[in-house]
């Protein structure tokens, strides 16, 4: 298992349980849940990727568990990695999950590549 699917199942749950269409996308050795064709939210081993946003980026690294995503050994602005431990419950998930979800509509959609 390359990564948490028990976490991916929970994040499922809660997107269909909102009404949120989603396409899961294996990614990175890990999954991300897209949502409008945009990346909002993901799995990286036993991490939760979480796509906030640069603006609510600061206060979501003052919560308990999160730190800079620094994939690939570099920061990316507007995204945070959350420690299992920190989303031991339904209500921590669904937070983080509502977080993304808010940031969505503002976030860009990638580039689709040509064929």
């Amino acid at each position: 298992m390359a990564y948490n699917e028990a976490l991916g199942e929970r994040i499922a749950s809660i997107l269909t349980r909102k009404g949120v269409p989603y396409l899961e996308k294996h990614m990175f050795g890990g999954v991300a849940f897209m949502v409008d064709d945009k990346m909002t939210i993901g799995i990286v081993k036993e991490e939760l990727m979480a796509r906030v946003g640069p603006v609510a980026e600061a206060a979501a690294l003052q919560k308990e568990g999160a730190r800079i995503m620094d994939f690939a050994g570099r920061p990316m602005a507007g995204y945070v990695y959350v420690a299992p431990d920190a989303i031991d419950t339904d209500d921590q998930l669904e937070y983080w999950v509502d977080l993304c979800l808010q940031f969505n509509p503002l976030a860009k959609a990638s580039k689709k590549k040509k064929k």
